[in-house]
């Protein structure tokens, strides 16, 4: 009996200020039929909003064409600032198989959604991950590189001739990063500090790249340093590329380590959207491995972790598969 596949997308916008905006584009998503919103993190000071949804391939990709199209009516790029990276106004889009369909088989998926994006939005489209064959631009640290105000130069070079639509760079909507990854955590942990610069120290010592040819401590880790306003301190942002591999618990405790080292507190920390269980469980065994029960295990995580250091944490909204089960849903 096959399986009915089912994959999840987690755009990120160039929108986290103006409410009406952002419910337009949610409304994109959510009236595409059998597409499940299943969360929404609004970043005020990043002006970012990273909406995650799910269903079957077809649905998902419609649903984010029209959540493209929606943003590129509603954002311009001229007028957008934040304290996160970007290059368009659907920054980056990622399709992640979850359960009946492997990475590479939705590829294809990828691909037709980019195609149509770029020649019926008039939006330059970049593959990335498992969908780029192209290994200088693989990666979206690369293809961010020099920002939104630099990119209109960057295209010029015969490396940069996007995957997908036109080949001139769109002012007023950017550039869109589209492809197919693998599960990511955006995991970002508070200091108790105002100091960018420790933020940015803690980054680099940590991170896959490291700093000036140093390699950082751990693999499949991206880390930067910035000050949230919102929150009143700084955070060393990272994204864990294979959390499997590299534990949010890890990750964590080294940070708390190198903030010592520069006579810093780490208060806590913060998830952007929804992780997975199995790096709940094993973060809960970590903190406590006398526990055994899920609920148990589930709340040492977060008090480990401080995940409910600047806002509540409430399992039901952020663990995937729980999130998930509440549509009806199950991988």
């Amino acid at each position: 009996m096959s399986v009915s596949p089912i994959i999840e997308c987690v755009p990120n916008f160039s929108e986290g200020r103006d409410l009406k905006i952002i419910e337009a584009i949610k409304h994109s998503i959510a009236n595409t039929d059998g597409v499940y919103l299943l969360h929404v993190d609004i970043g005020y000071d990043a002006n970012r909003t990273v909406m995650t949804f799910a269903g079957p391939p077809e649905a998902v990709c419609e649903a984010a064409f029209n959540a493209c199209k929606t943003a590129s009516t509603q954002i311009d790029m001229t007028k957008q600032h934040g304290t996160h990276p970007r290059l368009g106004v659907m920054d980056v889009c990622p399709l992640v198989a979850l359960k009946g369909v492997t990475p590479q088989e939705l590829v294809a998926f990828s691909d037709d959604l980019a195609r149509r994006i770029g020649e019926e939005l008039n939006i330059p489209i970049y593959l990335y991950e498992h969908s780029s064959i192209k290994t200088h631009r693989k990666r979206l640290e690369q293809i961010r590189k020099g920002g939104y105000e630099n990119f209109s130069d960057k295209m010029m070079d015969d490396g940069w001739v996007p995957d997908y639509g036109p080949n001139k760079f769109n002012y007023n909507t950017g550039v869109t990063v589209l492809g197919v990854r693998d599960l990511l955590l955006a995991f970002n942990i508070n200091l108790a500090s105002t100091d960018i610069s420790l933020a940015n120290h803690i980054a680099r010592k940590i991170r896959s790249s490291g700093y000036k040819g140093v390699p950082g401590m751990f693999n499949n880790l991206k880390a930067i340093g910035w000050f949230v306003e919102e929150f009143g301190c700084t955070q060393v942002s990272t994204n864990i590329t294979n959390f499997k591999e590299t534990t949010p618990h890890e990750v964590y405790e080294a940070i708390k380590s190198e903030a010592v080292k520069l006579g810093v507190k780490v208060t806590g920390s913060e998830l952007i959207g929804l992780i997975p269980s199995s790096a709940i469980v094993n973060a809960g065994k970590f903190y406590n491995s006398d526990l055994k029960e899920i609920d148990e295990l589930t709340r040492s995580a977060i008090a480990g972790l401080g995940l409910a250091d600047k806002e509540k944490f409430e399992p039901k909204e952020r663990i995937l598969e729980l999130v998930m089960k509440s549509h009806g849903l199950s991988i």
